[in-house]
């Protein structure tokens, strides 16, 4: 923790605006809001990708499913309770006390009804900046979440990670 009482120029003049951290949370902050506008509150932006997750791949584990969205398996298993309540999800139990995860035809139906939604929003989160600033912006947002991945408390796992382990 930072305790000096340094009112320096260089102490003073780190502009927020210009914090990435900052700049990422708002961003974060401003998609979420936007999410809720356009698509509503029955499903939440995790729970939504939880649910694209497993339309891509069905019969996912819970563990794998955790790595592939970036969430830590406590969280991961909790949603997967509130989607199974809803009837989005089917929780099959495997050895060892996994469960595999595959979406119902309720499931199938949101995340077709949705999709208006979801192509709202991506338009409304990247058209004021034009075709080219949006690639940008995006292939940025990649190569940040590669770059600092291992810095996460769930990094993300792909299916080339389960082929090349190291």
């Amino acid at each position: 923790m930072v305790t000096s009482t340094d009112t320096s120029t260089s102490a003073i003049s780190i502009d927020l605006y210009d914090q990435p951290g900052h700049l990422i949370r708002r961003a974060h902050q401003i998609s979420v809001s936007m999410f809720h506008d356009l698509i509503g509150r029955e499903v939440t932006p995790v729970q939504y990708a939880v649910l694209r997750m497993l339309q891509e791949l069905p019969g996912l584990d819970q563990v794998t499913l955790a790595q592939r969205v970036g969430l830590d398996t406590s969280t991961t298993a909790d949603i997967a309770v509130r989607l199974e309540a809803k009837g989005w999800i089917v929780r099959e139990v495997l050895p060892r006390r996994q469960r595999r995860l595959l979406l119902t035809p309720a499931g199938e139906q949101l995340l077709d009804e949705l999709i208006p939604g979801v192509n709202a929003l991506n338009h409304g989160l990247l058209d004021g900046m034009g075709d080219e600033d949006a690639r940008e912006l995006l292939r940025l947002l990649r190569k940040f979440v590669h770059l600092n991945n291992d810095q996460s408390r769930a990094p993300l796992r792909s299916a080339s990670d389960d082929a090349n382990p190291n």
